[in-house]
C-alpha cells in the first residue's frame, strides 16, 4: 500500500504517538480539572504540558491561548461564531474549506454580517487580492494558509501585517500547514490560528486547537461543566476552560503532544523532503500528454491536483487503489469555491498530498502508474 492521502489524515503516526496514547489511557487516565485528587492532578499537569508545546510550536502569547477542540472544524466554527460583529464584515476566500464557507455563508444568509470573497490574481494569495475588497465595517479577515484541493499558499506575513495595522482580526486555517510550514503568530500578526491535530503534527483524530491572542475576544460556543466557578450559571469566559466545556480527549491531547515532539525534531527534513518531491511530481506530471496539473509549480506544499482527460476523478483513484495498490482523494474537497475557480466542480480532481514518511520511490510509482492509465 502507498498512501497518498496525508491531507486527509497523516499515516502511519509515529511510534512516539501510538506510545503515547496509550499512555493517555493507561498512565493518565482520569478526568482532569474535574477532581482534586492526585490522578487527576497528575492529568491536568500533562494536558498542560501539551498546551505549552502546542503554544511554543506556533509562536503564541501563552499556554492558556490554546483552547482544545474537537478537530480543526470546531476550532474554525468557534473563531468565526464567536467573534461575530452584527453588521460588520468578513473576508475570505475561493481557497477557504467549508469549515469556513459555510459558517460564514450562514451569517451572510441571515444577513447578519456581510462577505466577500476573493479570488487570487497569481500563484498565491497576497495582501493585493484582499485590500481592494476592505470596508469601514471589515472586521476580519480569513485566510487559508494552504489550500486544501492544490495546495496554494497564502502570504501570511504581508496580510498579517496590513490586519494589524488596520486593526482587523486575523483567522488562520493551519490545517494543510502546521508541521512542515513555519508559523509565528506573533511575528505573523495572526489573532486567531486553527490547527488540526491528526495531519501535520501527526496527532490521532479528534483533537484540534484555536490558538488565540489576547487581541481576540470570543464567545462560547459550548456551555457546561468546567471544573471553574461552578456556583454560577453563566458560563465562564477565561481561557482556555470557558471554551472547553465537557470532558477533554486525553489520549489524543497526549498523542499530540508526542506528535509534536516528533515534528519539532524533523521539521527540517519534512519540511525539505515535501518541497522536493512536490516540485518533482508537479513537473513530472506536467510531462505526461493529457494530464492536468492545477497546482501552481510556486506552490511544492504536499498538495496536489490534477487529471487524466476528461476521465471522471473517481475513476481514476478507484484504478490507483485496486489496480496500483495508491491511495489518493478524488471529486470535491469540502472546498467548492475552489473547485469552481479551478473549473473542475463536475469532474472533481486526483489529489495527492505528501507526508513525513512518503518515500520517491512511492511518487515514482505513482508516476509509472498514471502513465500506464493515460496509455
Amino acid at each position: 500500500m502507498i498512501y497518498l492521502d496525508n491531507s486527509a489524515t497523516t499515516f502511519p503516526k509515529p511510534q512516539s504517538v501510538q506510545k503515547a496514547v496509550c499512555e493517555g489511557i493507561v498512565k493518565f487516565g482520569a478526568n482532569p480539572g474535574r477532581s482534586g485528587h492526585s490522578f487527576s492532578l497528575k492529568t491536568a499537569m500533562k494536558v498542560f504540558e501539551v498546551r505549552e508545546k502546542l503554544a511554543n510550536f506556533v509562536g503564541a502569547e501563552s499556554a492558556e491561548n490554546v483552547v482544545f477542540t474537537g478537530g480543526c472544524t470546531e476550532a474554525l466554527n468557534l473563531a468565526i461564531l464567536g467573534s461575530i460583529k452584527k453588521g460588520g464584515h468578513v473576508i475570505c476566500s475561493v481557497n477557504d474549506h467549508n469549515s469556513v464557507l459555510r459558517p460564514l455563508h450562514y451569517l451572510a444568509e441571515e444577513k447578519i454580517i456581510e462577505l466577500s470573497i476573493a479570488e487570487p490574481k497569481g500563484a498565491r494569495l497576497r495582501l493585493d487580492d484582499i485590500k481592494p475588497l476592505v470596508r469601514p465595517n471589515t472586521y476580519m479577515v480569513c485566510a487559508n494558509h494552504v489550500s486544501n484541493v492544490d495546495g496554494m499558499e497564502a502570504n501570511l506575513s504581508e496580510i498579517g501585517k496590513f490586519c494589524f495595522e488596520n486593526c482587523l482580526l486575523f483567522l488562520v486555517d493551519s490545517a494543510q500547514s502546521a508541521g512542515h510550514k513555519k508559523i509565528n503568530m506573533l511575528k505573523q500578526h495572526i489573532d486567531m490560528l486553527a490547527v488540526a491535530g491528526h495531519k501535520g503534527l501527526m496527532g490521532i483524530m479528534g483533537v484540534g486547537a484555536l490558538v488565540v491572542s489576547s487581541k481576540a475576544k470570543l464567545i462560547p460556543l459550548k456551555f457546561g461543566g468546567t471544573g471553574t466557578d461552578s456556583a454560577n450559571l453563566s458560563q465562564p469566559l477565561h481561557f482556555p476552560e470557558g471554551f472547553e466545556s465537557g470532558t477533554l480527549p486525553v489520549p489524543a491531547i497526549i498523542g499530540l503532544g508526542a506528535g509534536i515532539d516528533f515534528t519539532k525534531e524533523n521539521f527540517s527534513e519534512t519540511e525539505r523532503k515535501i518541497d522536493d518531491l512536490s516540485t518533482y511530481l508537479n513537473y513530472e506530471l506536467r510531462q505526461i500528454k493529457g494530464v492536468k496539473v492545477y497546482t501552481h509549480p510556486d506552490n511544492a506544499n504536499g498538495v496536489l491536483a490534477f487529471n487524466i482527460g476528461k476521465t471522471p476523478s473517481s475513476e481514476v483513484a478507484e484504478i490507483l487503489d485496486k489496480k496500483f495498490g495508491i491511495l489518493v482523494r478524488s471529486g470535491l474537497h469540502c472546498a467548492p469555491l475552489k473547485h469552481k475557480a479551478l473549473g473542475t466542480l463536475e469532474q472533481g480532481a486526483i489529489r495527492v498530498s505528501l507526508g513525513a514518511f512518503t518515500k520517491f520511490s512511492d511518487v515514482e510509482k505513482l508516476l509509472k502508474a498514471v502513465r500506464r492509465i493515460r496509455n
